[in-house]
């Protein structure tokens, strides 16, 4: 016997104060028909969907972000024109993609509050692992024309002119790259965007950045003409760094990798649920900044099949509350296992092991 007795994606407030006040033991019927009615809440369909909310802070954040960085990356830019800096310029350069990459995470979360359709049945919420693939190709074409006209700064060195407002720009940088580090930060912790995270860390990483350019500055100032090229260089160095730890990161959400921790926290909760004797199965998986989980809970087979499908409702609940991020579960319930029968023969010869 199994059960799914899970619903379309839930909403859930991740409240663990609340009073726990639904009636499960009401049976199956009357909890698929207030499903049908409303998602799973705590109460009346929860005034603001947490999901659309989440999306709209991370527009707000993103828009914010690319206005603070854009009239850094502009007010750099000028003072490159004035003082030809390489160092300057790369750091410009970094910036202004920086920047940029809040057009395709803005676009991933607008896609992301489309609701799911027939063809794409989990809806669009990919679209900002897709986004990160963008960002990685911004982040890797910046460092790679700061690199050049580092190189060629090196090649054929020339004096760096106006050298305070070179300084002062630099500052600027980093200021901004800051401030905007932990707006970025502080939004995507709280809404779970670990594309919004990253790209906040980013930004902090080009703040230091904006710094080194000061260094450049003061050696240029002492007459070491190839200071500025070099640092130069060394901050396309550090974009490489950058370029390598947002790659790894895309490339686990592209291959639906999760925190082992999540795990740990999902499989503990759902051992604590009365009448679940084990979990066989469990899975997680990241959409956009939403988690989906799919478990396989052993039951006592004897149960009937209204018994076995509060377990299952209880056992989603409990994944609900203890795993953050957590908005759908899709909960199966298998017999316990016995020498004489196996419930999945009929499968045997469609498993590839």
């Amino acid at each position: 016997m199994s059960d799914t007795g899970t619903a379309p994606p839930h909403h859930h407030p991740h409240d663990h104060d609340h009073d726990h006040e639904h009636e499960h033991e009401h049976g199956a019927h009357r909890h698929g028909i207030r499903h049908l009615l409303r998602p799973h809440g705590h109460e009346a369909a929860d005034k603001v969907d947490p999901a659309m909310e989440s999306s709209a802070a991370g527009m707000r954040t993103l828009w914010i972000s690319l206005a603070v960085l854009g009239v850094t990356a502009a007010l750099q830019v000028f003072v490159v024109a004035l003082s030809g800096s390489a160092a300057l310029l790369g750091d410009a350069l970094h910036n202004a993609a920086d920047a940029l990459t809040a057009l395709p995470l803005g676009v991933a979360f607008v896609l992301g509050r489309r609701v799911a359709t027939r063809r794409f049945t989990y809806g669009f919420g990919r679209a900002e692992d897709l986004a990160g693939v963008v960002i990685v190709a911004v982040i890797a074409a910046s460092s790679a024309l700061a690199a050049l006209t580092a190189l060629d700064r090196l090649a054929h060195p020339r004096e760096v002119s106006h050298l305070p407002a070179v300084a002062a720009a630099a500052v600027i940088g980093f200021a901004g790259n800051e401030w905007v580090a932990r707006y970025r930060v502080r939004t995507g912790r709280r809404i779970g965007s670990a594309a919004l995270v990253a790209d906040g860390l980013h930004a902090r990483t080009d703040g230091f950045a904006s710094l080194a350019v000061l260094l450049g500055a003061g050696g240029a100032a002492l007459g070491w003409r190839l200071a500025d090229p070099i640092v130069g260089l060394l901050i396309t160095v550090a974009i490489a760094f950058v370029l390598k730890d947002a790659a790894r990161e895309v490339f686990r959400r592209l291959m639906d990798a999760v925190d082992p921790a999540v795990v740990d926290t999902a499989e503990a909760a759902l051992r604590e649920v009365p009448g679940v004797q084990d979990v066989a199965e469990l899975r997680t998986r990241w959409i956009g900044h939403r988690l989906r989980a799919e478990a396989t809970v052993v039951i006592d087979g004897s149960l009937s099949l209204r018994a076995a499908h509060r377990i299952a409702v209880e056992a989603e609940h409990a994944l609900l509350h203890a795993v953050p991020r957590l908005t759908a579960a899709l909960i199966h319930t298998d017999p316990t296992p016995t020498a004489a029968e196996d419930p999945h023969a009929p499968l045997a010869h469609h498993r590839p092991y």
